[in-house]
């Protein structure tokens, strides 16, 4: 970092990152994106996603997949082998000068290793050790299924939103984002902060327990209340809310586009805007519960408004006014100002290719300590030179390591 480059609000914060895959990945990318040292320890063959694709088709490296890009950037790669003793005494001297260390291994894995919360915090007692795994570890409680492997879409299934996303009632559908793995990955820094702020003033850390589907229960607030307050359980109700009306998805004469006018003022608004100001003091529509109780009947009436109409038409009469936003696949998304302007298309090298690829920005804006995109994803072992002088290690020993196998 330059002295005149803004520091990250994470600047000088160590973290040893032991994770693969997504929801670890994403986590500790958060924690890199706003200034953190993050030392990615990668076994001899990488982290899984390098070899899951997308590549360019000019790559013939093949070294960095899209997928990798997508969550990596900005930390640095080690490659070491842990099952070897001197493997593992290089993580020791790592934690060693760490501030915390996130892993997503099964339950039990670190432990085998001799590497256990309880043996590490006793080398570094101020060390945050996050854990993220499909049900959580015992240390917090263990569930029935603290040894089940879990992705993304286990998450999504037992947490509960796959329960209330469909067409239907009877078609419980995936989400398209694996939100089963970012959610907690997204829970998983927020928890580090907190006990890194915690730490800085008591001098010790603490064990940081994210459950997957925990993390996706969480967010599914919703249906807890439902089903606390009313004795219903939610379904799949399509592309609209089951509470509110009209609050989802309807036709243009071009695609699809969504429409909230739950409160009695956007409702009167969007009547008036399409020329049907009289629906506004109807009594079948007048407010929210009789909107939704004629809920076909609501959706009918503004379908048949929207599909005599581009999205392009709509957006110029009810942007602004109403919330409103018109369905963007990628592309537009590409095309759209917005997120030029907030720097969320950023462009990083990509190895093996003549040309950039673009990665999702930073979405948190900070005024002081601007998060950003510094450097692309790592090379496998790029960086393990540097690191390993980090733990100690310089010159011959260095090189013994690399021709032993036991770092790459």
């Amino acid at each position: 970092m330059s002295a005149s480059e803004p520091r990250g609000a994470l600047t000088g914060v160590r973290v040893i990152d032991l994770t693969q895959v997504l929801a670890g990945p994403f986590c500790t990318q958060l924690l890199a994106d706003h200034g953190a040292e993050v030392l990615k320890i990668e076994p001899l063959k990488g982290d899984e996603t390098r070899r899951l694709g997308p590549y360019r088709a000019d790559d013939e490296l093949r070294e960095i997949s899209g997928y990798y890009q997508s969550v990596n950037r900005n930390k640095k790669s080690i490659a070491l082998d842990l099952k070897s003793p001197e493997g593992r005494d290089i993580l020791f001297k790592l934690v060693d000068g760490a501030d915390a260390l996130v892993e997503n291994y099964r339950a039990g894995v670190m432990e085998r290793f001799g590497m256990s919360y309880e043996t590490l915090s006793a080398r570094n007692p101020k060390l945050v050790y996050a854990a993220i795994r499909g049900f959580g570890d015992q240390r917090s409680g263990e569930s029935p299924y603290v040894h089940w492997p879990a992705f993304d879409i286990v998450g999504q299934a037992m947490g509960g939103i796959m329960s209330i996303t469909g067409p239907d009632a009877q078609t419980p559908v995936k989400v398209g984002p694996g939100v089963g793995d970012l959610i907690p990955g997204m829970l998983a820094s927020f928890g580090i902060v907190m006990a890194l702020m915690e730490a800085r003033r008591s001098g010790v850390g603490q064990f940081v327990d994210v459950s997957m589907v925990d993390c996706v229960l969480a967010t599914c607030e919703r249906i807890i209340n439902q089903y606390t307050y009313t004795g219903r359980i939610p379904r799949p109700e399509g592309n609209r809310h089951p509470l509110l009306c009209p609050y989802g998805v309807v036709r243009a004469s071009d695609g699809w586009l969504t429409i909230s006018a739950p409160t009695d003022e956007f409702w009167q608004k969007l009547v008036t805007l399409m020329d049907q100001p009289h629906h506004a003091t109807d009594p079948r529509y007048a407010q929210n519960n009789d909107r939704l109780n004629h809920q076909d009947e609501v959706y009918g009436l503004i379908e048949a408004f929207t599909q005599t109409k581009t999205k392009a038409e709509l957006t110029a009469l009810f942007g602004g006014v109403i919330p409103f936003g018109p369905i963007y696949d990628v592309a537009d998304i590409f095309e759209e100002p917005h997120f030029k302007i907030r720097e969320m298309l950023v462009d990083v090298e990509q190895p093996g290719s003549a040309t950039s690829v673009k990665v999702a920005g930073v979405p948190v804006k900070m005024s002081r300590t601007p998060g950003r995109v510094r450097h692309r994803a790592p090379l496998l072992g790029e960086n393990t030179r540097e690191v390993l002088e980090l733990a100690g290690y310089s010159g011959a020993e260095a090189d013994n390591l690399f021709n032993r196998n036991i770092v790459k």
